[in-house]
């Protein structure tokens, strides 16, 4: 008997799988909360330069083109002001009157300076205006000396206006979601190994804990170097959320049902999209929305002593009796009650065959044998060609000529389909033709934009449409497949690999941006060939439709 069918014997898709896949399935519509986030608690409201102040006289009297130059738009310039205020800008009577404040305030020679060269443009110009524009232009400017003015809006409270996020310092806004990535970077590998050497529960119940704490804590961050820490230790957590969700899924569903939990998890994650955006639209207030969105993790660490740990790791582990506990558990909630009492530590010391201690450790074996090999190649192409394109497309929404807020709004709900269809072909056709096949029209969708004219923005903007959505169901997919290609013993880990490869993806494609100095179709190119490339990598993987998951790396040899 394999463990297949012991499951069956259990109640199959019972009571107890059924509850264990909603309670599972709550946390990820959390998750695109937080690795979204700094969409809504990082967005750059329209500001300005904080007007010098001028003695004798309130700022609220000075009109702010008298202190902020305009740019080439005939906005106020977010990051420059002059140094003196330009009264001649008030208008032609304003001149005298910039006179006479010029040279009380001691700036008589600045006044005639500024007033020289400015007249000489502006006559050339032969109107009114060319020579107060002219002054305009010859006036020195500075930095923002006295801080900023944000104007009220959609992002009137975010931590770009609380710490001054602008001008030289705009770069920290990047720098901390590079942060938050760099923590799922390094999660996704450390949660796997210690997953595979603690148990999937454990770790699960520890990162819910901690995502709410460091969650909160961001919240409250008093200052943007614990902000930064607070969130790094978030994406920590977030890379052990999804890794081990998805492994007890795998290891307590029946192969049949395999598919379809998959891609109730993806579109977890895919309506989560949509609960942030209510969420942030109610809570303007960054730090408000921030800790909202945090605290169901408390409410999940809560009752994720509930959880049932994975029997097959159990046994993996030397545990049948622990085992043998919990599976009589899962028939009691089945109504199979007498199938459970039937077991015994013997026969489930039978049912998986424990695999001697690795040599090298679970890293090492993911290359040791040439199975393994293939299989943690052909999975680190496809999650890094997989993470790359989509964010390669994701980023540049500008760049299609359309409304960027209809840009967002087509591309999350492309996904629902996509999931759909991929579900579909995975169940019915296979996962190796799913996954290549979502790979290659993904490439195909990038690389047609290269000969596509500019003018045709629609043609353009559907063609990123499909890519985005193959590379969604690519994702579903893979989540799916590389659990199935691992065997039981390293699964965590190799799971942990293809998180790891999709966080160096992510972290790469804004990096690939900067190729379209060399040529604009430069960055088109790699963005299109990798999935491509993957695409002919998956060929090499074996096939999993219909067959029991592999418990040890001798399985996975005989495959």
């Amino acid at each position: 008997m394999t463990f297949v069918e012991l499951l069956a014997r259990l109640g199959g898709m019972g009571r107890f799988q059924v509850t264990y896949v909603a309670a599972l399935a709550l946390p990820l519509l959390m998750l695109a909360s937080h690795n979204l986030l700094q969409n809504f608690t990082a967005g750059v409201p329209e500001h300005h330069c904080r007007p010098r102040p001028v003695a004798n006289v309130s700022a609220g009297d000075i009109p702010l083109h008298v202190s902020i130059p305009s740019d080439d738009h005939h906005r106020p310039q977010q990051c420059r002001r002059y140094v003196e205020p330009q009264w001649h800008l008030l208008g032609v009577n304003g001149t005298v009157n910039g006179m006479a404040k010029g040279m009380v305030n001691g700036t008589v020679n600045g006044v005639v300076n500024g007033m020289v060269k400015g007249m000489v443009k502006g006559m050339a110009n032969g109107t009114v205006n060319g020579v107060a524009n002219g002054m305009a232009n010859e006036a020195p400017t500075e930095p923002c000396r006295d801080g900023w003015t944000y104007h009220d809006g959609v992002f009137a409270h975010t931590i770009v206006t609380e710490w001054d996020l602008v001008c030289e310092s705009k770069a920290l806004r990047q720098v901390a979601q590079s942060i938050y990535m760099a923590g799922i970077l390094l999660g996704s590998g450390l949660f796997g190994i210690l997953s595979d050497k603690f148990g999937r529960r454990a770790l699960l119940t520890w990162c819910y804990l901690q995502l709410g704490v460091t969650g909160a804590g961001t919240a409250a961050a008093p200052t943007f170097i614990i902000y930064c820490l607070c969130r790094f230790l978030a994406g920590l957590a977030m890379a052990g959320v999804s890794l081990n969700s998805a492994s007890l899924c795998m290891e307590w569903i029946p192969t049949e049902a395999r598919a379809v939990v998959g891609t109730i998890n993806g579109y977890c994650y895919t309506f989560g999209q949509f609960v942030l955006a209510a969420v942030a639209f109610g809570l303007p207030h960054w730090r408000w929305l921030q800790l909202v969105v945090s605290l169901p993790f408390f409410l999940f660490f809560l009752y994720s002593w509930l959880f049932v740990e994975s029997a097959r790791w159990q046994v993996i582990s030397g545990r049948p009796e622990l085992a043998l506990k919990g599976l009589r558990k899962v028939a009691r909630l089945n109504g199979r009650k007498e199938e459970g009492d039937k077991l015994s530590e013997e026969a489930l010391r039978t049912l998986v065959r424990p695999e001697p201690p690795l040599p090298g450790g679970a890293l090492a074996a993911l290359l040791r044998t040439r199975g393994m090999r293939t299989v943690s190649c052909g999975v680190s192409f496809v999650w890094f060609s997989t993470s790359f394109a989509y964010y390669g497309l994701a980023m540049d929404l500008q760049g299609f000529g359309v409304d960027i807020y209809l840009s967002q709004l087509v591309f999350g709900a492309v996904d629902i389909p996509a999931k759909l269809v991929s579900v579909l072909v995975i169940s019915c056709v296979g996962r190796r033709v799913a996954q290549g096949g979502s790979l290659a029209l993904a490439g195909i969708c990038i690389l047609a934009n290269i000969v596509v004219p500019m003018e045709l923005q629609m043609l353009r903007m559907a063609f990123a449409v499909v890519g985005k959505g193959s590379l969604a169901a690519s994702f579903n997919c893979a989540y799916i497949f590389s659990g199935e290609l691992f065997p039981t013993v390293i699964r965590q880990t190799g799971m942990g690999l293809g998180g790891t490869m999709a966080r160096v993806g992510s972290m790469v494609a804004p990096l690939v941006r900067m190729a379209a100095d060399v040529t604009p179709v430069l960055p088109l190119i790699i963005y299109g060939a990798a999935p491509i490339i993957s695409a002919i990598a998956t060929c090499f993987l074996p096939e999993t439709r219909n067959m029991p998951l592999p418990e040890t790396v001798k399985d996975v040899e005989r495959r």
